[in-house]
């Protein structure tokens, strides 16, 4: 979800006002995506290299988080949406996550799922998972694979990143291995439900052969 400091650079508006608005374009994706037909949707929030931004930049991102995860959380009952934190959301604020561990706990049973990719990298996340596998015998991919923290999620299908940036920013290395990529200059708070309409119209005309002919 790229592009929010650049959609507030334009604008002459404080990088603070495109997180905002950015949230804002969350909020209006999430409500469409079941008349939509997705059983999943996965939203890099905070990479484990978000660390490297300026103190104040990342104390108003978790404050944004703090107050996405209270307004949105009735709303997430309501319309049967389980959340799912992607990354090591407990390396973050205690409040945080103790406010993530009872969102978690109150949507379990949700049958569409929201991911949320917190303090992710998927470097990290690869490095984790063979160790863990190491631990248990023999590190193969299937192995691996279960110690991902996607592992209890559905393959990776469609991939998109806005803003005009052409690269994966170590963002599901492994899971992206076979999913179709879409990449496109909207900045982020400009996305719509009607541009992932338009990206998934692109990926249903797409043959997948994983290899083969």
């Amino acid at each position: 979800m790229d592009g929010n400091g650049r959609w507030a650079k334009r604008r002459h508006l404080p990088r603070a006002i495109g997180h905002q608005r950015g949230v804002e374009a969350v909020r209006r994706l999430v409500r469409e995506v079941g008349a939509m037909g997705l059983d999943c949707l996965t939203l890099y929030a905070f990479s484990s290299e978000n660390w490297k931004r300026p103190e104040d930049e990342i104390d108003h991102l978790m404050g944004l988080l703090r107050k996405f995860i209270i307004s949105d959380l009735p709303e997430f009952i309501a319309n049967d949406v389980r959340l799912k934190i992607v990354g090591d959301y407990k390396a973050l604020a205690p409040d945080i996550v103790a406010m993530l561990e009872d969102a978690l706990a109150q949507t379990a049973k949700g049958s569409r799922i929201l991911a949320v990719a917190l303090n992710y990298g998927s470097h990290q996340e690869i490095a984790r998972a063979a160790a863990l596998a190491a631990q248990e015998g023999e590190v193969t991919e299937a192995s691996i694979a279960r110690h991902l923290y996607t592992a209890d999620l559905p393959p990776l299908d469609l991939l998109i990143r806005t803003s005009g940036e052409v690269r994966l920013s170590n963002f599901l290395l492994w899971q992206a291995a076979y999913a179709e990529m879409i990449f496109t200059d909207v900045l982020w708070p400009d996305y719509t439900p009607a541009h992932l309409n338009e990206a998934l119209a692109q990926f249903a005309e797409r043959e997948r052969r994983y290899g083969g002919r």
